[in-house]
């Protein structure tokens, strides 16, 4: 696979290490020779250390396969998250430790995650690329504000703060984009 090729959610056998990318920036070329890099952030789906790295779009990868099963978020408990597969309707627990990026997404009962199994092991999940969530803290809307207006914080039920136009107000659900973080309209 070409590096080029890559996106988020990818698996890729580097050194022996299987890392999981979780973030891509695309940085084209300042000159007519240069080639365009491809900074891949991410993390060893064993040991969860972080990986940084860049690379040119003609490289060459080496991809894992990993099956990709359907889950739902069931709950969490002080050190571990626990999923359901929504074919077979086993349950997996995940820790905490390898979902630090993704819990700021998760509520119970979630659907649309994927789970990257391998030798019937959840190894991971992969989020969908928007989630519903709903206000529990912001400023009080201003009637008078236009939705191309300044911003504010708001807290959401997972905790995670976002940066939403100043007419919204608690109690309203929002979407977020789990690759950004940012609001992406009213659900």
């Amino acid at each position: 696979m070409k590096a080029s090729d890559l996106k988020r959610g990818t698996v890729l056998d580097i050194d022996g290490r299987k890392i999981i990318i979780k973030q891509l920036e695309v940085q084209s070329p300042s000159s007519r020779s240069g080639s365009t890099l491809y900074k891949v952030r991410g993390h060893d789906i064993v040991n969860k250390q972080k990986f940084e790295a860049r690379f040119k779009g003609d490289e060459n990868l080496q991809s894992v396969e990993f099956g990709r099963r359907p889950l739902q978020y069931l709950f969490r408990d002080a050190d571990s998250c626990t999923f359901m597969d929504k074919e077979t309707y086993e349950q997996h627990t995940l820790s905490v430790e390898s979902l630090e990026e993704e819990l700021r997404y998760l509520e119970e009962n979630l659907d649309g995650i994927l789970g990257m199994v391998a030798d019937d092991v959840i190894l991971g999940i992969e989020l969908p690329a928007t989630v519903s969530l709903e206000i529990v803290d912001t400023a009080p809307g201003m009637k008078a504000a236009s939705s191309s207006a300044r911003t504010k914080p708001a807290t959401l039920t997972t905790g995670l703060v976002v940066q939403v136009p100043e007419y919204l107000t608690p109690g309203e659900v929002i979407k977020v984009n789990t690759g950004t973080g940012e609001f992406v309209s009213r659900a």
